[in-house]
């Protein structure tokens, strides 16, 4: 089933952790060395500076509780700007599906948390892929019966990323930043574009590749991930391109804002011209299962009847995922 995207929406915290500002802590970094491996130049943290500063995060159960913006709410605050954009009210919602990398708490679901802040009365529930997990949930409604979903569905993704961070490990602390992004869906009603491929593969026998034990630290084994993030990229991409390459139409892409020396190595390998590359991990970070979608969403205004953008996601789990957004085109136009 195709699926019509009425609108969606971001939300990037205000407290801003630039380079300079983890070079103050001494952990032996600086902004060439940043530039030169991740290419990432701030980020935004729920948490307040003097709190990262004076603790290091040292106890990831304190940083909820001082955080100034709850993870909930990242996805509050973006899924308002996506009811505004598809021209509805929160009340005409009648499904939310949500995801996180790390949910404030484990029950109840962070989807029933955003509902709560919306005021939103209908069913509600998690997707969780970590880093793919807006993803999967987009893939989850493709696969429903059309006439058992309501007219609008709500995907919200919403990750505070930076609580996991232990802020003495410079190969963490230069990565993560906080953001919400969120998606309306509807099955019937037309929007501005079409979602008429979703995809999502997993190998489990990755599993231990990248983890946040509960209450722990974020851990990777870098090398490795970044190969993989590479080259399940690169196959995503193509094949969507390969999908759509008799459509005669431009193919944008956007990748999961792992680090831009990453999506640099894709466009190259798999020909993506600087023009039809849209990321905004320079001045983000990677926001985990939001990041992707933030991009779509601060260029929402500027796509236009004929674009095809190619949206990629990979994370923990091993998983991969991806979906292509149709601009100009509807399952009932």
């Amino acid at each position: 089933m195709a699926l019509n995207l009425l609108g969606v929406g971001h939300f990037h915290p205000p407290n801003e952790i630039s380079n300079s500002f983890l070079e103050s802590l001494d952990i032996g970094t600086n902004d060439d060395w940043i530039m030169e491996r991740v290419g990432i130049r701030s980020r935004r943290t729920t948490l307040p500076l003097d709190y990262i500063l004076e603790t290091r995060n040292c106890d990831t159960r304190e940083a909820p509780r001082v955080a100034e913006i709850s993870n909930a709410d990242l996805g509050a605050r973006a899924a308002r700007m996506a009811i505004e954009r598809a021209g509805i009210s929160a009340s005409d919602i009648g499904l939310v599906i949500g995801g996180t990398c790390a949910p404030d708490t484990v029950s109840p679901a962070e989807s029933c948390n955003v509902s709560r802040l919306l005021e939103i009365e209908s069913p509600s529930l998690d997707v969780n892929s970590a880093c793919t997990s807006f993803l999967a949930g987009m893939r989850v409604v493709s696969m429903m019966r059309e006439d058992a979903l309501p007219d609008y569905v709500l995907v919200v993704a919403m990750e505070s990323m930076t609580s996991t961070v232990d802020y003495s490990d410079r190969r963490a602390a230069v990565l993560w930043g906080d953001a919400g992004f969120a998606a309306v869906l509807s099955p019937r009603h037309t929007g501005r574009a079409q979602i008429v491929d979703t995809f999502l593969e997993s190998s489990p026998a990755g599993a231990d590749k990248v983890t946040v034990d509960r209450q722990g630290y974020f851990e990777q084994e870098g090398r490795t991930v970044q190969m993989f993030a590479i080259k399940k990229t690169s196959m995503c991409l193509n094949r969507i391109k390969a999908l759509q390459e008799d459509s005669g139409r431009p193919l944008h892409f956007i990748g999961h804002q792992a680090n831009l020396r990453m999506l640099e190595t894709v466009c190259k390998r798999c020909g993506i011209d600087d023009e039809y590359h849209h990321a905004n991990v320079d001045l983000f970070g990677n926001t985990g299962a939001a990041s992707s979608g933030t991009v779509l969403s601060q260029n929402w205004d500027k796509w236009r009847e004929g674009d095809d953008v190619s949206v990629v996601g990979v994370g923990s789990g091993l998983t991969w995922s991806s979906y292509l957004a149709r601009f100009g085109e509807s399952e009932n136009s």
